[in-house]
This record gives structure tokens, sequence and C-alpha cells, in this order.
């Protein structure tokens, strides 16, 4: 039988010499072992934000990772020494407070490796962020954040995946000055800038890259250079033209009449390739948004602008995006009004027309030019397209990449790898192969315009099953290859439904068939039969691709290092012969029941639509909109056998005598230790309204060590009663055995009973991200409460999440009980909602005076909700609760609070309510060295309260260490005693002489701790003292406390 396809002497990218070779490393690339051609630029974006030359520690944020960003950062910290440590955080309101706590503490460790942050998180999950951001420190060498944002956001009822900005209309206009945002597009520039994000050590930085295309592709070259260069000190914009970008770009016609405003991304690279066809048209795309520049925006402008076009991402057409404000702004003058100035808001719904249809984007800008539509995609007589539809982890699904390779060292071959997780039961994966020459101006498009819909020279159907439940042939162009891997052949048109057999007959498609796993079954078993079938299918699609330039023998010698590869060298002649054998092509033609009409209406076909994104790692996981799920029949085999699921005890720091108990809190990744509590007294009277409590606990035998001013973090369990009226409501037997994953070590489980996960791991009081209404709503079986979950978790949900989130604080298991046709299974439902983070409390002792004990200094968290209901704080209210003898499992946390170096530092402490924890532990420590003998500098101790007889915390020691001399000067402040209102600023002010000369001429050290709000008057009241006592000016007081920040003399930990 002769097969004739693609033709070799028409297409040129058929020749044979494109199949030569498969992709190598750039040896001389700084990042080892990135290769050339496969590794997606997201993936180097990993590898060079979560270096620990680069940041000392890395925040992965839930969001990120459901979108498949940042799975490799954890794999890489457990595997790889030069990894940054990472810390998983969960979007919830006052998401990226811990951040800025962090940066606001500047440590002496921090000191000494820098405070530089990465985070990772979404355009949502950046908009969630904003208001904390607020408060950041100003940026330095030593204390920066970076915030890393794949462009990817879940949109619409059927959670379709955009790179939609849309949730950032708002946080864009409020976005604090001391942010630089930047935004990319191409595999290159996402590299440049993530790398240029760590070299702009004055700023605090974000950075916006697509990942929901081009970022995810492999087969894009390039180079990551900018980290190689000695970077200058220069500021914002030179640096940037330094790296080689600009803060606009413009393309198009150089007197055009009619300029496009776009941020730089998917629509920015298709608006700027229409331009480039486009008399009279220009187009700018914004690279730096913030600061925004409006001088250099006027200077990119042609001179001839009329009007200028401003697409903004908006969640809905009654929004007004910000970057139509700062373009008006820039452009608007009450002497010289400018162009006119239009603009447009672009939905998420819109984002995915134009990336569907780029024929409909090319049409409106045409429109604004009065030109006819320029064509979007590349030119087809230059590119081959081919489609690969299979299912997820299926022995054929890594044959797509195998086929990208053999190209790739010829021509450019660009693979994009898509997933539909919820229009079949165990998904649906879509592999696009964009094949074009390779050229250094060739233009680089989203996938979406390189490879439109119906456009597919080429269709590779993996499982048939797929063209019974899906539309796929309509991604076809007419005339089209598809090939079928199936036991099927002259049988294959009567066991398909009549809409496929009517649109490959109308397109006139070419349909082969090969059956893969009959063909393997002769092969001996030890070679692998998922390795056979991929090379026999591997071998069909040269043979259909190269057409008339195709023979048994040059394919086989095409395909010789794929085999090697496949450790199949020795069998590839038989396989190569079955292979050419088997192939057939099958006479299209529609079944006469179906002709005549079958009484029975058929199924309608699904569309496959994008909706997530997997990860696979080095250990052969794969991790799935950022989870992973186990089965019941795993909890049978870590209960029978214990001991192998254990997790290994880590190399501790501890001495040997104290190693940690691997059974001991397993899913917590810190080091942890059990300790005993002896003392738990209420502080405050009874009839007060707060409950100020000090607690003690013994930690005699356990190892635990700690410094003067860090902090015990307390892994609370949620309240006994609350978790089996849970049970009971929930239907589920709170001792049913189910097993969890162990988040401190990767790939293992551990197994307990319902009750004790729910009791002691799973933050089910806890208040909700937005995702998790998303994700709930897939698990309601009432319309109604899908579609208000769904509402919920989209951009168009925001206000009622935020009253729901901040007014009504309810909490998961409300979320559930009002939704109560949303019950995921409990395995799932524990995995949704993730774990009990630990509470952090300064430590209210000094090891080196108390001996084994830590002490705390508590304060209750309750509140009322509108609706009546009591609230508590979940760490607290276990803390309050705890009876004497109570085990509690605590770990230690780095602070910020260390006593200076040199003894005889001045110290001045401020602290407000429970603020006086850290500051007893300076106390008990330099009583303790003036028993020994030992001289000790002035110290001075602020506090302050509402009330002296109610709230003066440790009260009695305090006037016994102002009597014997330890504390050189107190100031009281009790706001609520007299009659006008008295913070510790205002005594402050009356010691303005004395704490100016302590810090300027005497090395001292000021400390700040308790809650946020007077951080800017006890700053003024400083800025003051310096300025009236010490002959600084205002700007050179607020540089002089900016120097001590540095060195660690102005220290504050607030909350």
């Amino acid at each position: 039988m002769t097969i004739e396809v693609f033709s070799g002497t028409t297409t040129p990218l058929s020749a044979a010499a494109t199949l030569i070779g498969t992709p190598t490393e750039d040896k001389g690339s700084p990042i080892q072992g990135a290769s050339i051609f496969n590794e997606p630029a997201s993936h180097i974006i990993e590898l060079l934000a979560s270096r620990s030359t680069a940041s000392s520690a890395v925040y992965i944020y839930d969001v990120a990772e459901q979108v498949g960003f940042g799975t490799l950062t954890k794999t890489w910290s457990s595997a790889m020494e030069s990894t940054a440590p990472v810390i998983s955080l969960q979007t919830r309101a006052g998401a990226g407070l811990s951040l800025v706590g962090r940066l606001s503490e500047g440590s002496s460790q921090d000191c000494v490796k820098g405070a530089v942050l990465t985070a990772y998180t979404t355009p949502a999950g950046l908009a969630a962020m904003v208001e904390s951001l607020s408060y950041l420190p100003p940026a330095t060498s030593n204390s920066r954040l970076i915030i890393q944002v794949p462009a990817v956001t879940t949109v619409g009822p059927s959670f379709a995946l955009s790179p939609t900005l849309a949730s950032l209309s708002a946080t864009f206009a409020i976005i604090p000055d001391n942010l630089v945002v930047l935004l990319s597009a191409t595999p290159q520039e996402s590299i440049d800038l993530a790398a240029l994000s760590y070299k702009l050590t004055s700023s605090h930085v974000v950075h916006i890259f697509d990942h929901h295309g081009i970022s995810r592709e492999s087969g894009h070259k390039f180079v990551p250079t900018l980290q190689l260069k000695e970077t200058p000190a220069l500021g914002v914009q030179e640096l940037i033209r330094w790296s080689g970008y600009q803060f606009f770009d413009y393309v198009g016609d150089s007197n055009a009449e009619t300029v496009v405003v776009l941020l730089n991304g998917p629509l920015a690279l298709m608006a700027k390739s229409i331009a480039t066809r486009t008399s009279g048209l220009g187009v700018v795309v914004v690279r730096v948004l913030r600061p925004w520049d409006g001088d250099v925006f006027r200077q990119c402008l042609p001179d001839a602008v009329k009007e200028v076009h401003v697409f903004d991402d908006v969640p809905n057409e009654v929004c007004q995006g910000s970057l139509f404000v700062d373009v008006f702004g820039s452009l608007y003058g009450p002497n010289s009004p400018g162009p006119l100035v239009r603009a447009h808001r672009v939905t998420p719904t819109k984002t995915s027309s134009f990336l569907s249809d780029p024929a409909q984007f090319s049409t409106l800008l045409a429109e604004f030019s009065y030109q006819a539509p320029a064509v979007t995609h590349l030119d087809a007589s230059l590119t081959k397209k081919l489609l690969f539809f299979s299912t997820p982890k299926s022995a054929l699904s890594p044959l797509p990449q195998t086929v990208a390779n053999s190209f790739a060292s010829t021509v450019s071959a660009r693979l994009l790898t898509d997933h539909d997780i919820f229009s079949k039961s165990g998904g649906v994966t879509a592999d696009k192969i964009v094949l074009s020459p390779r050229s250094e101006d060739t233009e680089i498009l989203p996938m979406a315009a390189a490879f439109p819909s119906g456009a597919a020279d080429f269709i590779c159907v993996l499982d048939t099953n797929l063209l019974k439940s899906h539309s796929l042939l309509n991604q076809a162009k007419s005339g089209a290859i598809v090939l079928v891997i199936s036991p099927w052949s002259s049988e294959l048109p009567y066991n398909l439904p009549a809409a496929v057999l009517s649109s490959a007959v109308e397109k006139k498609l070419r349909i082969f068939t090969l059956d893969a796993k009959a063909i393997s079954s002769g092969f001996e078993a030890e070679l692998g039969v998922d390795a056979v079938q991929r090379l026999i299918v591997y071998l069909a699609v040269l043979r259909l691709y190269l057409g008339k330039a195709a023979s048994e023998p040059a394919i086989r010698k095409l395909a010789e290092g794929v085999a090697r590869e496949m450790a199949l060298g020795g069998q590839l002649g038989k396989i190569s012969a079955s292979s050419w054998a088997a192939l057939e092509e099958v006479e299209l033609h529609i079944p006469p029941a179906v002709a005549e009409g079958d009484a029975k209406p058929p199924s309608p076909l699904k569309e496959f639509e994008f909706n997530a994104i997997a990860v696979e790692t080095a250990d052969g996981q794969t991790v799935v909109n950022g989870s992973k799920v186990s089965s019941w029949h795993d909890a049978a085999k870590h209960l029978l056998f214990p001991s192998v699921f254990t997790p290994p005890t880590p190399p501790s720091e501890e001495a040997e005598d104290y190693v940690q108990d691997p059974s001991l809190r397993p899913e917590v990744p810190e080091h942890t230790y059990l300790v005993t509590c002896t003392v738990n007294r209420r502080l405050t009277p009874l009839d007060y309204d707060r409950n100020v409590f000090h607690l003690e606990f013994d930690t005699a035998g356990t190892g635990l060590k700690y410094a003067i001013g860090e902090a015990l973090g307390v892994h609370g369990w949620n309240d006994e009663q609350d978790v089996l009226d849970f049970c009971k409501w929930y239907g589920v037997d709170p001792e049913r055995l189910i097993t969890i994953p162990v988040a401190a070590n990767e790939g293992k489980m551990y197994t307990r009973t319902t009750f004790q996960v729910l009791q002691q791991q799973i933050d089910l009081f806890g208040r909700p991200p937005k995702s998790f209404y998303a994700e709930l709503a897939a698990y309601a079986t009432s319309p109604a409460d899908r579609l208000a979950l769904q509402f919920i978790g989209a951009p168009e949900g925001s206000s009622t999440f935020k009253k729901l989130g901040e007014k009504d604080t309810v909490t998961f298991a409300e979320v559930l009980q009002r939704y109560s046709s949303a019950k995921p299974g409990i395995e799932t439902l524990c995995e949704m909602i993730g774990d009990i983070k630990p509470r952090h409390y300064s430590i209210a002792s000094a090891q080196s005076a108390v001996g084994n004990r830590v002490d705390l200094l508590v304060v209750t968290v309750e509140w009322t909700a509108p609706n009546g209901t009591p609230h508590y704080g979940q760490c607290t209210r276990y803390l309050a609760g705890l009876k004497v003898g109570q085990k509690v499992t605590v770990s230690i946390k780095p602070s910020v609070m260390k006593l200076p170096p040199d003894n005889m530092q001045p110290i001045i402490m401020a602290g407000l309510g429970t603020g006086a924890a850290p500051f007893r532990a300076f106390l008990q420590h330099r009583a303790l060295l003036t028993q020994q003998g030992i001289p000790v500098g002035p110290t001075y101790y602020y506090f302050g309260s509402r009330h002296r007889h109610q709230e003066y915390l440790y009260g009695e020691e305090m006037e016994a260490y102002i009597l014997d001399g330890t504390i050189t000067k107190a100031g009281l402040a009790f706001s609520r005693d007299g009659p006008k209102k008295v913070y510790i600023q205002h005594l402050m002010l009356e010691d303005a002489a004395v704490l100016a000369s302590l810090l300027k001429n005497q090395a001292g050290v000021f400390y700040l701790c308790g809650p946020t709000w007077p951080v800017p008057d006890v700053y003024e009241a400083l800025v003051g003292a310096l300025v009236k006592n010490e002959g600084h000016t205002p700007e050179s007081a607020g540089e002089f406390l900016m120097s001590l920040k540095e060195e660690e003399r102005y220290v504050l930990e607030v909350y």
C-alpha cells in the first residue's frame, strides 16, 4: 500500500535533515543543566529566583502552586543545597504581612546573608497582597522583596485558564510607590527581567510574565545572560536601558495617526505583529508600569498621532482600568489637550475571545486605522502544526516531547502542553507543536495566534475513546492528516459519532489507524511494552510527516537516536518493519444506520478547554494544579507497615541525645519539641474584657534551646467539640483512617484517624482563600450552590468574597455548611483546606535566667460575627484552655529581637500590651548579668496599655527592676486612666534629649514591639528628638534612623 501525505518537495520543513539531532545543553550557560531547547522559561525563572545567591528565602503562595509555579522550587529545596529556604503560605486576608514583617525585622542573620525575599503568587494573589505591601519598608541592597507573578487566572464557570490581568485592575492604581512593576511576554524577555528584578537593588520589584502559554513552552532558544553581567549602580530607568530594554516599546508606522497602548503580554505580541503589517497603525507596549514615566511615554508616540486607544484588562465593562488613567494623565493638559484618548475595557471573556480568534482582534485594530485586517499568524507555507490528544500518564503521553525533540536541532519546534481535567474523568491532554524555520528575527506570537483553532496540519489521537466524547477534528484544517492509535481500522467509522464522521468527510481529512498495542505484544516483555509502543507510533508519525520522501529504511535511519534513548536500538529494524506494515488508511464513509438517522439522539461532543497545568518533578511525581491526592488503600499500607512510611530523621544541629522523633507531628516541616505546660495564669481581672495570660512550659529532656528574643511556634489544635460536631454534620466517622501527605517530606504519607487530622492538622476553622470557593464549586450538586461558589471564586465576586472574609469572618467549616450540597471526600477536603500554620509568640523569658523553661505572654483573640456567631482565634483559644501537665508541640523561630553584642550599649525598649514579652526576657538577662557583677549599659523601658490596675503586665516584676536599677528609666503610659490619652510616644518626647544622645553618641539600640499603629508616631518622636537635640534636619534624622536599621539598632517587631 502506498501512503503519500506531506510532500518533501513542497514543505521545507519535511526534509529528512530536520529530524537529525536532539537538544543539547548549553555548557556555557550560567544555569547548569538547563537545556537550550527543552527547558520552559518558567522553569528557568524558578531556578533563578530560588538560588540562595539571589534569595535568602522563597515564599510560595498556594495560588502560585495551583497554576504550576513553585512545585519545582519545593522539589529543589530538598535536593539542591544551592536552593534558598522555602516557606509555603496561603492566600487569605492580610496576605503579604509575613513578608512585610520579615523585611521590617532585619535580624542579624539576615544582615549577614541578605534579606532579599522572593515570593511566588498569581495576579489574584497579588491583588490580595497589595494592601499589606503598602507597609513595606524602603528597599535596600540587603532588604528587598521580589514577587514573581505567573500571569494565569481561572475564569468563567468552566474554570478555564486565562492570561488576563483583570484581577489587578484596581491593584495597579494603589500599588505602593516603592514597587517597580515589570511585565514580560517572550521567553527571553521573561528570563531577562526575572534576572533584572534581582539587580534593582534600590527597589522592591513585581515581575509579571505570561504563564498561560509562552513561558511554559519548550523549544525556545534562549541564553540567560543578565546574571553574568557586572551590574552598575544606576537608577531604575538607566538599569532597564542597560539591560537592553525600554520602559515602552513602539512598533508600527512612524507616522501613525492611531496608536494602541497595551500592557506587555500575549495580546501585546499579537498587536505588535499586526502593527508591522498595517499602515497608519502604531502600538505602544508597556514593559515598566511602575514607576510610570509620562515623559518617556509621550516621547515614544509619533508626532502625527491623533487617537490613542488604551486596552485595559478589567473584570467587567463598568470598571475603569488604571492604564487608561496613566495614559490620559500623561497626554492631557489644560494648555495642550493632546490626542484623543479612548478606553477599551478588555474583560476576561474578551481576552479569551481575542486569543482563540486572532482574526477578531486583527479586525478590531484595523478598524482603528481604517485599514484591511492584517494576518496575525505565521505564514502557513513556512510552518507546520502538529496536535496530539491523549490522556495524562498514559504510556504514549511522552510521545509529543520526543517528536518535538527530533526537530529541534534544525528548526524551531515549539511545544505547549495543556490539560482539561473537567470534561473527562482522568483528564485530557493536548500537545501543540509548531514547526517553523529558525531565524533570529522570527517574531514570537502566543500559541493561540501561531496555532489558531482549525489550523492543524496533523492530528494524532492517542486514545480512540476521545473521539467519542470530544470534538477533536474541528482543530484540523481541510486535507489534514489524522493518525488514530486504535485496534480498529475499517471498523473505525462504525465506532465513531456521526458528527465526527461528518466533520472528517467535510474537511476531506485522511485518517490512518495503527494498533500499537498489538504490535508491541509481539516483542519480548523485557524490552518494555510502553517504550516499544512509543517507538512504533513515533515511526508512524515520521512516515506520515515525510509523505512521498518516506521509505522504511529512511525512517529507520532517522529514528536511530530515539531508539537508542529507549534502549531499543537492537530491535529497531523489526519494530520499524512492523510499524510500517501495520499503518492503514481508513476509507471514510457514513454508515447507513447513521445516514438514515438514528432514533437515539447522540450525546453532544465536548470541547477541549485548558483548565489545568501539570508539573513533572525529577522524582517522577505529577502535580496537577498544585495538588496530589492519595487513596484509601494507601492508608492500609501505612497502617500495616508504619516503619516503611515513617519519615526519615533529618540531620539535626541539636545534640545527639535530642534527635527529633519522626512520629511527632510528621506533617510539620519545622524541628519540633514536646514540652509540658506547668503554669497557665490569667494576668487581667476576670471582669476585664481582655484575657491576657501567662504560660510556662517545662523543657527538661527535650533539648529545646532558645536565644533571647526568639519566638516560640505553637502548633495548636482545633477545639475537640467543634471537630466532633463537624464530623457529625459532615457525615464522616471520626475514627475512620485517612492518609495525609507529609508536608515536611515530599512524597511521604502518614495515616491518622479523621478526628486526629481535623483536630491537629487541618485548618478547618481558618479563613478560606478565594480559590477555595472556586475549587469547592466543582463538588456542589445544587445548581444554586455551584453558581454561588463560582461567582465568589471569580474576579466578579471580589466584593462578596471580601464581605464574607472581612465582615462575616466565615471559616472553611462555615462555608461548607452554608453551601451544604458541596461535600468533597474527606481526603480531598483536607487537601483543599491545608494545614494549620504554627502561631509564633515572642518568648517572655531568658533561658540564661530560667533554665529549662520557656514563658509566653498571650492575649485571647475573640469576636462576634454580624450574625451573632462567636469566633475565636484558633491558637489563643487552644493555649487559653491548656491544663497543667498537658503536652504541647512547639518549635523555635529566630527573631530580630536580640540584645546588642556589647552589654554596655544602652537599650531603649518600647512595648505595647503583649509586646512587653521580649523585653521581659531582656530584663531578666540584664538583671542576671548585674547579679554576676558584669556591668551593663542604661536600660530604658516604655510600656503602654489601657489601664494600670487591669493591664500593667508583669507590673510587680517591672517595679522590682525599677527599684534595683535594672531599669534605668521607665515610661508607663496608661491611655484610659486620665482625662487625656497618653501614649508611649508622648513619654518619649519628655525624654527626647537623653534618647537622642543614647542613639547618636552611645551606640544605643531602640526596640519597638506590639501593634503596627504607633510606628509612625514613635518614628516622628525619635526624628523630633534628633532634630531638637543633635542638630539634624528632619531628612537627615530619617536617614540616620534608616542607617540604624541597617545596623540592627532600630528594630521593629510589629503585627
